[in-house]
């Protein structure tokens, strides 16, 4: 069974580039695209994906607020953040809000894939390597 995915982002060439590549790998499905936040929510609730690749610079809704939304409307969707933003604080409070994963737009496409499957397959948080290490400093400082 494919491993279903909304991809959110508010560049459509992300969106449209993302899917192209994910498309590549028989075990993952793009069901949709949106461009804000208030499209990614109506889209969980009408396709139920089981993953939600979301940039957490979203038109309309702050990123933080949507995970929120999606959590509580949709518990069993895994969010993974995808996103420019690498202070350690603001990936913490992103990952408080509900997201599963936490990766950076700089990122391979093999990182990607790997946080989907662990999400969705392992039922695991996925951290990019590049910033584990400042958030478990920070978080162990209870901040």
């Amino acid at each position: 069974m494919a491993i279903k995915i909304i991809l959110a982002d508010k560049h459509r060439i992300m969106r449209q580039d993302l899917r192209r590549l994910l498309a590549a790998e028989p075990d993952l499905e793009v069901l949709a695209e949106a461009g804000s936040s208030r499209q990614t929510l109506k889209l969980v609730r009408e396709l139920s994906p089981h993953v939600v690749v979301m940039d957490i610079s979203m038109p309309d809704l702050q990123g933080v607020e949507t995970i929120k939304q999606l959590q509580s409307q949709a518990p069993r969707v895994k969010v993974i953040a995808l996103s420019m933003h690498s202070d350690s604080l603001f990936v913490l409070n992103t990952l408080k809000a509900g997201a599963w994963g936490y990766l950076l737009k700089d990122c391979a496409l093999e990182e990607l894939v790997k946080a989907v499957r662990t999400v969705a397959v392992a039922q695991k948080t996925y951290l990019s390597p590049c910033l584990s290490a400042a958030v478990v400093w920070e978080s162990a400082r209870g901040k």
